[in-house]
């Protein structure tokens, strides 16, 4: 039988401009599905970009973007291949939002 996790890695937080969010220690799972919730306001029209990392401190781009959500709505991203570190990084520009970001993991 296939484990499998879900890890809330930011909630309830408000973004505007370039944010990133906290890492998550994940290197036991062979994917990951990143979903961002918009709470309050509109991302609509930005997109975030997934980031890896060897260590959890230095970060480079794993090559993968989604579009970031409209007020009331989800985007989601699937992952493989990242190693042991996962977070997200965007710029939303001037539009702000509060969202949540989750990270859904299976081995």
């Amino acid at each position: 039988m296939r484990s499998s996790y879900t890890a809330v890695v930011e909630r309830n937080v408000t973004v505007r401009g370039v944010f990133t969010s906290e890492p998550y220690e994940c290197g036991w799972a062979g994917e990951a599905v990143v979903f961002v919730r918009s709470l309050a306001g509109s991302l609509s029209g930005t997109h975030a970009r997934v980031q890896i990392s060897p260590d959890g401190m230095s970060w480079c781009d794993h090559g993968t973007e989604f579009a970031l959500p409209a007020e009331g709505t989800v985007t989601a991203c699937l992952v493989t291949h990242f190693g042991n570190w996962l977070r997200i990084a965007a710029d939303t520009g001037n539009r702000e939002a509060t969202i949540i970001v989750t990270l859904q993991l299976k081995e």
